[in-house]
């Protein structure tokens, strides 16, 4: 894909890097020249040196062929500004980063696929972290509505033994957590379970739900 990203900051840095490593096509847009000049330095990504709001400079990054544009910079209405414009060149989709919830209805507005609140997202890691060390997000689902997480089951926990069938209908469990997957170190493979499928110590459990869901399904995990 051809992926035009609107901001190189530490997070624009990260995806772009992280982009390029899949193979993607990525072009990043910084205002700042000093900062653009590091970035093609230190990790080889083609930047454009200007505003991300300004057609001309976002003609020169691609953005008539861009299939996905990511808006990143530090302010709301520039984000807005960009995605506005890329809209308008019809790119498929488009993604932004808001920080000001007040923009969500204006970011619908211009066409955006996807906001994401990184306030949310951070807060939601906050809470797993300090309620549930045993957890690890490994990824957000639309928009920071959902995570995925992996729960290592202990040595001793009332789950090992007993079947997904088992787990999901004892009462209180959250109706909406999906058991993803099982990772079984001892054997070394990944299942994909059904109700007959049995958890055993030191599982890697995959789940997906909401932040306060994860955090119910893993108090039925764990417990011994």
């Amino acid at each position: 894909m051809y992926i035009v990203i609107a901001g190189a900051g530490l997070v624009g840095q990260g995806l772009g890097r992280r982009l390029g490593r899949a193979k993607h096509d990525v072009v990043l847009i910084e205002l700042e020249a000093r900062t653009a000049e590091l970035v093609y330095t230190r990790h080889g990504i083609v930047t454009v040196v200007g505003s991300a709001t300004d057609i001309d400079v976002i003609e020169d990054a691609g953005i008539k062929k861009a299939d996905v544009a990511v808006a990143l910079m530090r302010n709301d209405a520039d984000n807005l500004a960009f995605a506005l414009l890329a809209n308008s060149f019809g790119v498929p989709r488009i993604i932004v980063r808001m920080r000001d919830p007040k923009y969500s209805q204006a970011y619908h507005s211009a066409g955006v696929s996807n906001t994401i609140s990184t306030i949310d997202l951070f807060l939601d890691e906050l809470m797993l972290e300090i309620e549930q060390p045993a957890v690890r997000r490994a990824a957000s689902l639309g928009g920071g509505k959902a995570v995925v997480a992996v729960i290592t089951l202990p040595e001793k926990c009332i789950a090992a033994g007993n079947t997904v069938a088992w787990l999901t209908s004892q009462e209180g469990f959250p109706h909406n957590c999906v058991i993803a997957g099982i990772y079984k170190p001892a054997t070394d493979e990944f299942v994909v379970p059904r109700g007959t499928q049995g958890f055993s110590a030191n599982d890697q459990v995959f789940l997906a739900a909401t932040a306060e869901d994860i955090k119910l399904a893993a108090k039925f995990l764990v417990v011994s």
